[in-house]
């Protein structure tokens, strides 16, 4: 009988109250999701540094919460589906509708369309996502490889243009609605496609290499802080172009996998 008592005094306090460990990660997943919801209203006021820079922020918190919960131990199932929903609020919905504000508003008919298509493909995404942590789990040889481009990613490559634009406004073409359109097409394919892509989440850093690592934070940082729009193009140009090279990488990972 004690026993039985113990039981339900637990299953009461766990009903009652949460330890903060279990909550902390939430916080920072709601910071990511308030941050995405700004940008939206920044696209609103046609304050486009400000939209951009949001959806980054929200980004910083994204990668932030997956870390905050593993090392206090705190993941739960309620973190994992209200991150999914804070992802396509910040990364499939506020950049589409910031392109959208910013170039495709005037493109007659179709121009809302291929902002649709960004968000579909970002829900679906992270559909195929939240299913994917049920199934088995995957060979060995993509442990260093995502399915798909990522949404953080994906809204960095949508927003591309604007940031090309903020340092080169003579390049008027980035902001050409074929541009803009044919951006959106391509970056919603690679969301929803099983292309394999660079994941540094279990990227182990040898010891030689952890000097030069950090000199090269350092340099980051110094053209973050010099160049932010110009530096963070460049970023996300060369991620652009490491897709073709992770699919050969993964590819030969496989072969070796199937050798073995």
């Amino acid at each position: 009988m004690e026993r039985i008592n113990q039981k339900l005094q637990l299953s009461r306090q766990k009903l009652t109250s949460l330890p903060f460990r279990k909550i902390a990660p939430n916080i920072v997943t709601m910071l990511a999701l308030c941050a995405g919801v700004t940008s939206i209203r920044y696209s609103i006021q046609a304050d486009w540094v400000k939209a951009v820079l949001c959806v980054f922020i929200a980004a910083f918190f994204d990668g932030l919460d997956g870390r905050v919960a593993r090392m206090l131990k705190g993941s739960t199932k309620f973190g994992a589906e209200l991150d999914s929903l804070s992802d396509f609020v910040s990364f499939g919905v506020a950049p589409a509708i910031l392109l959208y504000k910013w170039s495709l508003f005037d493109l007659p008919k179709f121009g809302w369309f291929f902002c649709l298509l960004m968000s579909i493909g970002m829900a679906m995404r992270l559909a195929r996502f939240n299913t994917m942590l049920d199934e088995e789990p995957q060979p060995e040889y993509w442990k260093h490889f995502f399915v798909g481009v990522p949404a953080p990613a994906a809204a960095a490559l949508v927003m591309m243009p604007l940031m090309i634009s903020f340092d080169f406004p003579e390049l008027t073409f980035v902001r050409s609605h074929a541009f803009c359109a044919t951006l959106l097409v391509v970056v919603s394919f690679l969301m929803v496609s099983r292309i394999p892509t660079f994941s540094t989440k279990k990227l182990k850093v040898p010891t030689y290499m952890f000097m030069p690592m950090m000199l090269l934070v350092a340099l980051f940082a110094s053209f973050i802080i010099a160049q932010p729009w110009f530096t963070l193009g460049i970023m996300t140009i060369l991620y652009a172009l490491s897709i073709p090279m992770g699919i050969v990488v993964f590819l030969n990972e496989k072969k070796k996998y199937e050798k073995a």
